[in-house]
C-alpha cells in the first residue's frame, strides 16, 4: 500500500529492525490504541508521532510491525469491526421479524455510538465517520466504502427475506427502505460525535419506527 506524503519521509528515516529481534510490546494492545486514535481524529490528522506516543513504541517498531501508516489504519479498521460490530448487529441478526431487526439495530446503535455500557471509547462509528477516501487515500477509501456497503447489503437481505415470508408486501421498495434505515443509523453516528446523548438517539430510533409502522405496517 502506498505511503502518504506526510509519512514517507519518516518511513525512510526509520532504521530497520534487526533480524530476529523479538518485539518488546503487546501488538494487540498497541493496535487497539492506534484504532482509538484513528477513530477519534481520523487518518490525515493522526501523525506517526501521535501513534507512537499512544502505542508506547518507537517508529522503527511501528513500521516493522505494521508496515506503514496506511497499513496500520487498514488493520485498525478490521480490528474495529471485530471488536464492535456485534454491538450494533447481533440483535438485528437474531430478530424474528424485519421490524424487530430494524428497531434492535437502531436502539443498539444509540447505545453503542454514545458509549456502550460505560465503555470509554470515542463517540460515533469509526467506519461511518472515516474520511480517508476524500483525503487522497483511494485504497483506504475503497476499504471504508466496502465496509459501509456490507451494512446496506445486510439490511437489504433481511428485507428480501421479509417479503418472501409475507411480513410486508412485494410492493415495498426494499432497496430504498434499506437505504433509509442505514441513512438514519449513519446520521445517528454523526449526531453522537457532536454530543447527542443515548436518550436523544433512542428518541430518533423510536420516531423512525413510527414512520415504519405508517409506511410498512407492524
Amino acid at each position: 500500500m502506498q505511503k502518504s506524503p506526510s509519512t514517507s519521509a519518516e518511513a525512510e528515516a526509520a532504521p530497520a529492525r534487526g533480524r530476529g529481534r523479538p518485539r518488546t510490546f503487546d501488538r494487540e494492545a498497541a493496535l487497539g490504541q492506534a484504532m482509538r486514535l484513528f477513530w477519534c481524529r481520523g487518518f490525515a490528522a493522526t501523525s506517526i508521532s501521535d501513534l507512537t506516543a499512544v502505542m508506547g513504541i518507537g517508529s522503527p517498531s511501528l513500521y516493522a510491525a505494521f508496515g506503514s501508516k496506511e497499513a496500520l489504519y487498514a488493520e485498525a479498521l478490521r480490528h474495529y469491526g471485530e471488536q464492535y460490530e456485534a454491538m450494533a448487529w447481533a440483535n438485528f441478526a437474531a430478530a424474528k421479524t424485519a421490524r424487530e431487526a430494524v428497531e434492535a439495530l437502531l436502539m443498539d446503535s444509540a447505545a453503542a455510538l454514545t458509549g456502550f455500557r460505560g465503555r470509554e471509547e470515542p463517540l460515533g462509528c469509526m467506519v461511518t465517520l472515516s474520511a480517508a477516501g476524500s483525503e487522497g487515500h483511494a485504497e483506504l477509501g475503497d476499504m471504508v466504502r466496502t465496509a459501509r456497503a456490507q451494512g446496506l447489503r445486510r439490511v437489504e437481505a433481511r428485507f428480501h427475506r421479509a417479503v418472501a415470508e409475507a411480513e410486508f408486501g412485494a410492493s415495498v421498495d426494499v432497496a430504498a427502505l434499506a437505504r433509509f434505515v442505514l441513512t438514519v443509523q449513519n446520521g445517528m453516528s454523526l449526531q453522537a460525535r457532536d454530543g447527542a446523548s443515548r436518550e436523544e438517539l433512542e428518541a430518533v430510533a423510536q420516531l423512525t419506527m413510527v414512520g415504519w409502522d405508517a409506511r410498512v405496517g407492524r
